[in-house]
């Protein structure tokens, strides 16, 4: 259960963090000068958010696994 709940706060977390962040480097760095809004949008909304929520998902699920073992 534990894994499953940092799974899903990483998958949550993950998600909004790589749309806002891919969303302003889409912005910064296209050189597409038409409508570079509306890539950046699509971009972070439909490519970036998820792989973002993905990588979280994985992430919360290998460290909400572990927990710390002491050796006395």
């Amino acid at each position: 259960m534990r894994r499953f709940g940092f799974g899903l706060l990483g998958l949550l977390l993950g998600y909004p963090v790589a749309a806002f962040v891919g969303y302003f480097l889409i912005e910064l760095l296209s050189s597409n000068q038409h409508d570079r809004s509306v890539e950046a949008a699509m971009t972070s909304a439909f490519v970036l958010g998820p792989a973002g929520a993905l990588i979280g998902l994985v992430a919360g699920i290998i460290f909400g696994g572990r927990k710390s073992s002491r050796v006395d």
